[in-house]
């Protein structure tokens, strides 16, 4: 059995979250509030109103018919008590609910450039959640392992997206292992209304496919899957590298310089990768692939304006 670079790494940290000090937690959020609001702002804010749209259309008022309104409009009844003829009107109800569902799971912990994913993964939430409030939409944030251990219910407001950055931040799970699919069954519970559920995740573990299918029936579910590029290829090393996996504890002693072990892992991680990519493409999802190497912001535009696109 291969060892996963994502578990094995020579960057880790015992969780995700870590220890900080308030000082540096309220240094951390306000820099991430004014970096992410700004990027927001700036790039993609109107990429966000075209794609999510509102539940559906609501009764706004009736006025009086007008040459080239549709008479499918006309409010017979206002119609029959004034003598001249009314239409209704509607607008659209924009209020929507966003809901990031990140894994905390011991692989989080994991980083080989500038980030961890789990760092990585609070300033994805951040731009997520700041764009939802631009657009006076309700946010809410499930953090998960093999089971969910914190839930934060949707709501509004800029205190309370600070509160979800901070808790990205800072929260250290209680477990450490993997269960993405009894964590889909609790977050569906949860959730009473359709939602836009952002799940963000490394993805490593197994037989989840029939989970996620069967959330996106109910639920606009954009899978958002963490990367490092360690992942993809081992790199060329004159040592023995000695891993051990974050989240079962098993070590393994690797050569680094050997081809036929790097070539083995290389096709197996491709395999693995393109399978995911398969499903999500069969299933009719749309995905977002973040790298640790790389700004978070340009993926999830590509993302929104890809998006755009295909709704018009």
């Amino acid at each position: 059995m291969l060892p996963s670079p994502l578990r094995s790494a020579p960057r880790t940290s015992g969780s995700p979250g870590g220890t900080l000090s308030a000082s540096d937690i309220l240094k951390q959020v306000r820099r991430i509030e004014i970096k992410t609001g700004r990027l927001v702002s700036e790039t993609f804010a109107g990429e966000y109103l075209s794609v999510f749209k509102g539940r559906g259309m609501e009764f706004s008022e009736v006025r009086e018919y007008s040459p080239g309104d549709d008479i499918r409009s006309i409010d017979w009844n206002v119609t029959a008590r004034t003598g001249k003829p009314f239409i209704k009107r509607y607008v659209e109800e924009r209020e929507l609910t966003v809901v990031l569902a990140c894994d905390y799971s011991g692989s989080l912990g994991f980083g080989t450039r500038e980030k961890l994913k789990s760092e990585t993964a609070a300033e994805l939430g951040a731009i997520l959640a700041f764009s939802a409030m631009q657009n006076n939409d309700k946010v809410g944030l499930a953090l998960f392992t093999d089971q969910v251990e914190r839930f934060i219910p949707p709501r509004k407001g800029r205190f309370h997206n600070l509160r979800l950055i901070r808790e990205l931040l800072t929260f250290r799970p209680t477990h450490i292992q993997t269960n993405i699919t009894e964590s889909l069954k609790t977050i569906s519970r949860m959730l009473k209304r359709r939602a836009i559920l952002f799940l963000v995740s490394d993805f490593i573990d197994s037989n989840f496919e029939p989970a996620l299918r069967q959330l996106s029936m109910k639920h606009d579910l954009i899978p958002v899957i963490l990367e490092d590029p360690v992942e993809r290829e081992i790199p060329t090393l004159p040592v023995f590298l000695d891993l051990q996996d974050s989240e079962s504890g098993k070590r393994y002693l690797v050569d680094a310089k050997s081809s036929p072990f790097k070539q083995t892992y290389r096709s197996e991680e491709r395999k693995r990768r393109t399978s995911f990519q398969q499903f999500l493409k069969n299933s009719g999802m749309d995905a977002i692939f973040i790298s640790t190497g790389l700004p978070v912001i340009d993926p999830v535009v590509r993302f929104f304006r890809q998006r755009a696109k295909k709704f018009r």
